[in-house]
């Protein structure tokens, strides 16, 4: 779970600095406009998936050795 959210964070990152360094908005472009279902989908998927990140603001890490 931890991955697939690092996963959408990234890409919604990746939008997000695409909108602000072009205006270009990559998930719109892709799916039909910023009002399309599919484009809420993927907004909708990122924004939990940040929320999710919170949570791992507070885990505790674990030092693993090889």
């Amino acid at each position: 779970m931890d991955r697939l959210a690092l996963i959408l964070v990234i890409i919604g990152a990746l939008n997000w600095g695409l909108i602000g360094l072009f205006q270009f908005d990559l998930v719109a472009t892709l799916f039909g406009g910023q009002a399309s279902l599919l484009s809420r989908i993927v907004y909708t998927l990122v924004g939990v998936a940040g929320a999710y990140s919170i949570s791992l603001l507070f885990r505790e890490r674990t030092v693993t050795k090889e």
